[in-house]
């Protein structure tokens, strides 16, 4: 499983997530990560902010309740093998 890395700005505190699956939707770009490989990990939907060409990846946490639930969907359909829980 890949693992990608986060470093807030703010603080250059790094945090590495494990990608479970990727999606795009409405011309946006979302990735599913988890903080372990564990069933019981902690889940995020990430979406893609980062402008095309820029060297970085851009990400904020999908807060919108009707975004998640439609990336959501997704996800589950795509990765059959993963529950996803609210």
């Amino acid at each position: 499983m890949e693992k990608i890395t986060f470093i807030q700005e703010e603080t250059g505190e790094e945090t590495e997530f494990f990608v479970l699956g990727e999606t795009r939707l409405n011309g946006k770009d979302y990735i599913l990560v988890a903080d372990s490989e564990s069933e019981d990990a902690e889940a995020l939907i990430l979406k893609d902010l980062s402008a095309d060409g820029d060297q970085e990846a851009v990400y904020e946490i999908v807060e919108d309740d009707q975004e998640l639930e439609c990336v959501m969907g997704i996800f589950e359909q795509l990765l059959e093998d993963v529950d996803i829980t609210r």
